[in-house]
């Protein structure tokens, strides 16, 4: 559920989301998502300062309703 979360806002923001890649891993730490895209949409998952990708971290955790560790990370291509 987290995933799908993070990965339809993220689809929303990006103008390629044909290369966007979004994967998973589940560990003993928590879930870490981890975010691909095309250089170019970068700027626009990050935001200004930051604000967009901490966004998309505090729903993923919120999403999570605190049964797991979530982190979520932008990777570059």
């Amino acid at each position: 559920m987290v995933t799908e979360l993070v990965a339809f806002v993220v689809q929303n923001l990006v103008s390629e989301p044909e290369r966007l890649e979004i994967t998973t891993r589940e560990g003993a730490q928590g879930l870490f998502i981890e975010i691909r895209c095309a250089p170019e949409d970068a700027g626009r998952i990050i935001g200004r300062g930051g604000r967009t990708i901490n966004s998309i971290r505090t729903l993923a955790r919120a999403a999570s309703e605190g049964q797991e560790r979530v982190e979520v990370q932008l990777s570059n291509p």
